[in-house]
C-alpha cells in the first residue's frame, strides 16, 4: 500500500486516539497545538488538516497549502516546550491536497504549551480527545521522562521491617519452585534480601535498606486503592450484585485471590470416565489469570483507583486504571509489543515465574480463546482505564460432557441449569431401582426435558453407566433406566 492508501484507509476509519482532523487550520494556534502536545504525550498521532468531521476529503487551496505548512511547523516550534519535531507533509488524495503533521511520542515529556506553562498546557490524549492533564498524569509523564517508575521510588514513609523481607523472599522462593521441575529446583536458591536489593525493589543505604513502592506493594496494604474489586453480576449489565469481594494486601496474594473469585463463578464442567474425574473450565483459565496478572503488572498506582473484575452471563471483564503506557496503542499490543509502566513489579513477578515473557500476555488471551472457540477478545481504553473482555460461550451449563466429544446441539447451549458430579454420582444410585426419565429429571431438579436427555442421561448411557430396561424400544412408555452393576 502506499502512504496515500493508507492515510484514505485511516481516515474512512474516523478519528481516535491517533488521529485528528480539521477542515482548515483554526486561527487560534491553541486549538491545534494541544492535540500536537497531547500526541507528544502518549502514543504519537497525525493531525490531518483538509478532511471534515465526516471523514469527508475537502482539501487545501493550491495557492494556500505551502503557507500552511510553513505556519504550522513555525507554530509547533514556537509554542511546544521541550522542542517537538514533527513530520509534515501534503499528501494527494484523489484530487485533493491535504496536509498530515505527524507525530511520534516524544522522549523528553512532559510536553506543554510554553505560555501557558507545564500546569495548564500539558495535554494527553485520551477517547480520541485532547484532555488538559491532570497532576497524576504530569508525574507519571515527569517519571517517564527521567527514565523513572512510580515503584523504583523510594518511600521513605514507610520502615522496612525484617518480618515482611523474610515473608516476601520466602514466597518468591516457593512461586519459583513450585513452577519449577525436579531438576530445575536443585539450581534454586533461597531468595535473599540481597536479590531483593538487585531486583531494586529495596534500596540499600550503607547498612539501612530504603522501601520502594514496589516493596510496599509487595508487601503491605499501604495503598487503600492497590486493590482488586470482584463482583459476580446478575445478566449482562451491573444493576444486581449476585457476589462481591475485595483483595487488599500482597499484590501476588491479590492475583491469586481474584483469579479463585472467577472460577468459583464460571461453569465447570465434570465428565464422568468409569466414575474418575475429569474437569474442563468454560473459558481457558491460563488465559483468565494472565488478564488479572496483566493488570496487577501494569496498571497505574498513582491513580485513586481500584482494579475491577466483573464476571456476566455472557462476559469477563478485567479493567485496570491507567491507559496503556507510553507509546502503546491496541495495535502495537495485540502485536506483542510491550513498555512496562511498572518495570520493579514486573521484574518480581517474572522471578516468581506469574509472567512467562514480557509482551506475550495478550497475544497468548487472543489464542487461547481461538482454541476455546470462544468470540475473540476485545481490549479498549476506557477513559483513563484500560479494559480486556474475554465472551463466554452461550452453552449449555450442566457438569456432564463426554470427554473429547463435540458440545451439546446449540438448541440446548442456552440452559442456565446446573448440577454438579455429586448429584450425578447419587442419580446413578437412585437408578439401583429402575426409574422413569421423568423421575431421574425430577430427583435433579431440572425442568428442561431435552436438555437432561442431550447433556446427562445420553452421555450416561454411551458410558454405560446407566441402561435402559427395554432396550429395543427406546420410546416405550415402560421404558426405565438402571445402574450397570456388572460388566
Amino acid at each position: 500500500m502506499t502512504r496515500e492508501d493508507i492515510l484514505l484507509y485511516e481516515i474512512e476509519h474516523g478519528e481516535n486516539k491517533k488521529l485528528e482532523f480539521k477542515v482548515t487550520l483554526p486561527s487560534d494556534s491553541k486549538k491545534y497545538v494541544k492535540t500536537i502536545i497531547a500526541f507528544s504525550n502518549t502514543a504519537g498521532g497525525k493531525l490531518i488538516v483538509g478532511v471534515d468531521d465526516n471523514r469527508k476529503v475537502i482539501g487545501l487551496p493550491d495557492k494556500q497549502i505551502y503557507t500552511i505548512k510553513d505556519a504550522i511547523t513555525d507554530t509547533i516550534s514556537n509554542m511546544c516546550e521541550p522542542q517537538i519535531i514533527p513530520d509534515i507533509y501534503v499528501a494527494e488524495i484523489g484530487d485533493k491536497r491535504i496536509i498530515v503533521v505527524e507525530i511520534y511520542p516524544g522522549p523528553n515529556c512532559p510536553y506543554y504549551i510554553k505560555s501557558i506553562g507545564l500546569q495548564n498546557g500539558t495535554y494527553i490524549r485520551i477517547s480520541g480527545l485532547s484532555k488538559l492533564a491532570d497532576d497524576t498524569s504530569i508525574k507519571e509523564l515527569q517519571f517517564r521522562g527521567n527514565n523513572l517508575r512510580f515503584d523504583e521510588i523510594v518511600n521513605l514513609q514507610q520502615a522496612v521491617e525484617k518480618q515482611a523481607i523474610d515473608k516476601l523472599c520466602q514466597d518468591i522462593t516457593a512461586f519459583r519452585r513450585k513452577s519449577a521441575n525436579e531438576d530445575e529446583n536443585k539450581s534454586i536458591h533461597a531468595v535473599e534480601i540481597k536479590d531483593l536489593v538487585n531486583w531494586k525493589v529495596l534500596v540499600q543505604k550503607g547498612k539501612e535498606h530504603l522501601a520502594t513502592n514496589a516493596f510496599i506493594l509487595l508487601t503491605s496494604d499501604h495503598y487503600e486503592y492497590a486493590s482488586i474489586q470482584c463482583a459476580r453480576f446478575k445478566g449482562v449489565d451491573r444493576t444486581v450484585f449476585i457476589d462481591k469481594k475485595e483483595y487488599a494486601g500482597p499484590i501476588y496474594e491479590q492475583i491469586d485471590n481474584a483469579y479463585k473469585f472467577i472460577l468459583n463463578h464460571i461453569n465447570l464442567a465434570v465428565g464422568i470416565d468409569d466414575l474418575q474425574r475429569s474437569e474442563r473450565y468454560e473459558l481457558p483459565i491460563r488465559s483468565i489469570r494472565e488478564m488479572i496478572v496483566n493488570a496487577v503488572t501494569h496498571r497505574n498506582y498513582m491513580i485513586d483507583s481500584r482494579i475491577q473484575v466483573a464476571v456476566y452471563d455472557n462476559r469477563i471483564e478485567v479493567t485496570s486504571p491507567g491507559m496503556l503506557f507510553g507509546s502503546l496503542d491496541i495495535a502495537a499490543i495485540r502485536a506483542g509489543r510491550s513498555e512496562t509502566r511498572n518495570r520493579t513489579i514486573a521484574r518480581v513477578f517474572d522471578k516468581m515465574r506469574l509472567i512467562e515473557s514480557w509482551g506475550s500476555g495478550i497475544r497468548r488471551i487472543i489464542e487461547d480463546c481461538a482454541q476455546f472457540k470462544l468470540p475473540e477478545p476485545e481490549f479498549s481504553e476506557i477513559g483513563d482505564a484500560f479494559r480486556v473482555v474475554v465472551y463466554r460461550k452461550q452453552m449449555m451449563q450442566s457438569a456432564i460432557y463426554q470427554a473429547g466429544a463435540e458440545q451439546v446441539p446449540s438448541k440446548h447451549r442456552a440452559s442456565t441449569e446446573q448440577v454438579t458430579e455429586e448429584r450425578i454420582r447419587e442419580l446413578i444410585e437412585y437408578c439401583i431401582t429402575p426409574r422413569k426419565r421423568s423421575e431421574m429429571q425430577a430427583f435433579l431438579g431440572l425442568s428442561h426435558r431435552e436438555h437432561f436427555r442431550e447433556a446427562i442421561l445420553q452421555p450416561l448411557l454411551e458410558k454405560r453407566l446407566l441402561e435402559p430396561t427395554v432396550p429395543d424400544k427406546p420410546t416405550s412408555s415402560r421404558q426405565r433406566y438402571v445402574k450397570v452393576t456388572n460388566e
